[in-house]
């Protein structure tokens, strides 16, 4: 089966399906399609498959097609029969609590981005996406340990793109000092060559 997807290499959302392909074994299972979806100019061909006009978006082989990254991250790893998504107790709850909680922060950030983007940016908004993206590394430094032993899944993929995303967006932020432990772990997981083959690039 050939799925296309259409994609970007600086999505930190398409990002994620891409780590979820690699370590399932479906890269080969996707047809890349580059797509821009910007804000404010919303992509036709996009727009075909989904009317969000967002990426990533999955079309399946028959035509039908799944947004948005989580709902398509759960699908390949139930087509490869994977264990990124705990089917059930406490482990499930754990990797669907980070997986929101790096999914939120991520929002935040890109929110974060567009406003200091904007000519007069807003000082009181990006004042609150710094506030929510430091209380959210210092809650995730505190978990760091349990984040390191539990068997790795959807949760481990979207903080990892989230804090990705820091590194590719935020650098001057230096999050590394705030959250070291976090840091700590997040070395390890850049290791991962899933993690390695999937690193956002300009152009």
């Amino acid at each position: 089966m050939t799925m296309k997807l259409h994609w970007s290499p600086k999505s930190p959302y398409v990002r994620k399906v891409m780590i979820c392909a690699h370590e399932l074994g479906l890269l080969q299972e996707l047809e890349l399609v580059r797509s821009v979806a910007a804000m404010l100019k919303p992509n036709g061909a996009i727009m075909a498959d989904n009317p969000l006009s967002k990426i990533p978006t999955l079309v399946r082989e028959d035509g039908s097609t799944l947004f948005d990254s989580i709902v398509i991250c759960e699908y390949l790893n139930d087509q490869a029969g994977g264990a990124l998504f705990p089917a059930e107790g406490e482990p499930r709850w754990q990797a669907l609590r980070w997986h929101a909680l790096g999914d939120g922060l991520l929002d935040a950030l890109i929110l974060w981005r567009n406003e200091r983007e904007r000519e007069h940016p807003l000082e009181a908004l990006v004042d609150a996406f710094k506030l929510k993206t430091r209380a959210a590394l210092k809650l995730l430094d505190s978990e760091a340990d349990v984040i390191d032993s539990a068997p790795f899944s959807i949760g481990h993929v979207t903080l990892g793109c989230a804090l990705g995303y820091l590194d590719y967006r935020f650098d001057s932020l230096g999050w590394r000092a705030m959250a070291p432990r976090l840091a700590s772990w997040f070395a390890s997981l850049q290791a991962r060559p899933s993690f390695q083959a999937t690193e956002p690039v300009d152009g």
